[in-house]
């Protein structure tokens, strides 16, 4: 009976069941605070999260430097090939300011040499085959002188788009190189002392290779490979490609004017050389035609002379004979046996028709020997004609040869255009 009474309760039901829950809650909170432990546990940072976080944004700023790190070496490869570049035109624009200062004095002693021939005298400055030669040779001077005015132009603008290019270059360069204060190493070392580099805390093996691999990419891209899309973000940005397009399109365009500079420079030369050389050799030609002229002129002043001593002794023979036939001046000179009424005569002439051609005979004879006196003065007068028209022709022929002479005397002297240029051509 006592057994019974202690297995019923005796508080009240309420109180109990209130008990009971208040354990069943307390069990369930348990529960609930061990579940919420454990996902705890799993998903909540540990306590050296910020040295962590701090780790893998200083691992995200080493890859993106050493990404711009290419990317400037790009840059500033380009921009010393552009520096080359720049100063390979300059030496070609050198060269071609250079052909076209020979060009000028060859246009100037070309014109020199035409104005010179003009002092030649009157009648040897009819035009001839040295006066085309120097024509053609000035018309060769000014095409050439206008081809290379045409070249330097072109030099002078893609000089430039090179310096624009060059500016270009190094704006980006230095916009990019603004996060490489902390790089103290060569881009060399990046590729090969990659995997020497201090991996630091929280840094795994896996994305340390994943790192190496990108590094290497990048490396390679180095080598004049595409660098990739373009990323207004990423190291590689918009502005530094075309920068990069733009200085080797104007690196292109500049080794092309190059070869042409080379090209016009060495046509310009032996056109300029052949020209030169065509009118020497014309104008000495020219020379010793007049020269040969000038000694069969004087051969034939010698015979003009040789003829005149002829025509002179002549002159001189028939003179004296004239005055034989004539007889002496005064009549009382005149012998006995000259005159006309001689002894003889008379006596001959007492017979009816017995007239003597002496006296017609005498008057025809003068009258032709004063005939022959005309003719040989007047081929004496032509001969002296004849001898000056001889002398001044020789004098003539001498100062051609003298002008033509001191032409080509002066187109030697001045053919390494080591002289100054008077005036602008």
């Amino acid at each position: 009976m006592l057994g019974n009474k202690a297995a019923t309760t005796i508080g009240p039901e309420s109180w109990r069941n209130s008990t009971l829950k208040g354990i069943k809650l307390s069990q369930t909170i348990v529960q609930k605070s061990d579940k919420s432990c454990d996902v705890g546990r799993s998903l909540d940072p540990l306590p050296h999260l910020r040295d962590t976080v701090a780790q893998l944004s200083n691992d995200e700023i080493h890859r993106y430097t050493r990404e711009v790190r290419v990317i400037v070496a790009k840059l500033r490869e380009s921009l010393l090939d552009t520096n080359e570049e720049i100063k390979a035109l300059t030496r070609g624009k050198e060269a071609l300011e250079k052909a076209l200062e020979h060009t000028r004095k060859d246009i100037a002693l070309n014109k020199d040499s035409q104005e010179i021939r003009v002092s030649r005298p009157s009648r040897e400055r009819e035009h001839d085959g040295a006066d085309d030669l120097l024509n053609a040779e000035r018309a060769h001077l000014l095409n050439c002188k206008k081809a290379l005015e045409a070249q330097l132009r072109s030099v002078q603008q893609q000089l430039q788009v090179l310096d624009a290019a060059r500016r270009r270059l190094f704006n980006v360069l230095n916009e990019r190189s603004r996060v490489m204060d902390l790089l103290n190493h060569a881009l060399s070392a990046a590729n090969a002392g990659s995997q020497s580099a201090p991996i630091g805390v929280g840094r795994s093996r896996t994305s340390m290779d994943g790192r190496l691999s990108r590094l290497q990419d990048m490396s390679g891209k180095l080598g004049f490979m595409s660098l990739g899309q373009p990323d207004p973000l990423g190291p590689y940005t918009p502005e530094a490609d075309q920068a990069l397009v733009d200085a080797e399109e104007a690196r292109a365009r500049s080794a092309y004017l190059r070869r042409e500079l080379k090209d016009a420079i060495d046509r310009t030369e032996k056109l300029q050389k052949a020209a030169h050389k065509s009118v020497n050799d014309g104008i000495t030609q020219k020379v010793a035609e007049t020269i040969t002229l000038k000694q069969h002129l004087g051969v034939g002043l010698g015979e003009n002379r040789h003829g005149i001593h002829r025509a002179q002794r002549w002159y001189d023979a028939t003179d004296k004979a004239r005055g034989y036939t004539m007889g002496p001046v005064a009549y009382s000179d005149i012998a006995t046996r000259e005159r006309l009424d001689r002894p003889m005569v008379k006596v001959f002439q007492r017979h009816p028709g017995t007239q003597l051609p002496e006296a017609q005979e005498i008057i025809r004879s003068g009258d032709g020997l004063l005939q022959s006196l005309s003719a040989t003065s007047r081929n004496i007068g032509l001969l002296k004609l004849s001898q000056l028209r001889l002398r001044n022709d020789i004098k003539g022929k001498g100062l051609a040869s003298s002008v033509d002479s001191s032409i080509i005397r002066l187109r030697r002297r001045k053919s390494d255009h080591r002289w100054t240029l008077g005036e602008a051509f």
